[in-house]
């Protein structure tokens, strides 16, 4: 994956800006889906839907595995600092109709829960001890007559010990785990598109 500016998040009219306006951006990606049209968005949210995390490189599952390890001893994923205890769901930000929408089966393995989806983007979100965040993936033109998906991070961290476990984490998400799930993504993404399957890379 790349990294591109946030400008180049920020200025899509996505939904997700209205419902975010406490929280921060943190990255933003541009997705290797390259040869998309306008109407591919499904495809793009299947490869995701499918699970890329058993497929990304051994360093990659390594932190998953330590963050989980140090997330049990630390107890940042108990039921108190989640959802509906520490803090809000955003869902309760939504127009009627999404809010109430009924949400898709989950994405496999997906520590995230669904907010909305809509015909060019998607957005979940989690809520732990460190912060309350927001994954969201869009799909926009790339000014070369095709299409690509942008992947985006927001967050809210919890007090100083999020912000400090946010900034710590940084180095690792780019340099090691968001280029190997984007390497993941790009196999499974022209698997798709020559075969018509999401069999693994």
């Amino acid at each position: 994956m790349r990294r591109i500016p946030e400008a180049a998040y920020t200025a899509q009219p996505w939904l997700v800006h209205e419902i975010t306006d406490d929280f921060r951006l943190e990255d933003v990606w541009e997705l290797p889906a390259a040869g998309g049209g306008p109407d591919d968005f499904p495809k793009l949210l299947a490869v995701f839907d499918a699970g890329l995390e058993h497929e990304a490189s051994l360093p990659t599952r390594l932190l998953f595995w330590l963050r989980f390890k140090i997330g049990a001893v630390l107890r940042l994923d108990r039921r108190a600092g989640g959802l509906g205890t520490r803090v809000p769901s955003l869902r309760d930000r939504l127009p009627a109709e999404l809010r109430d929408a009924p949400p898709p089966l989950p994405s496999k393995g997906s520590e995230f829960t669904f907010l909305y989806e809509r015909d060019n983007e998607r957005a979940m979100e989690i809520a732990n001890g460190t912060m309350h965040g927001v994954l969201h993936i869009g799909w926009v033109p790339d000014g070369r007559g095709g299409w690509r998906g942008q992947l985006a991070v927001l967050v809210k961290p919890n007090g100083r010990f999020g912000a400090a476990y946010m900034a710590f984490i940084k180095p690792f998400r780019h340099l090691i785990v968001y280029p190997a799930l984007g390497r993941a993504w790009d196999r499974r993404w022209r698997a798709l598109n020559e075969t018509g399957r999401l069999d693994k890379g």
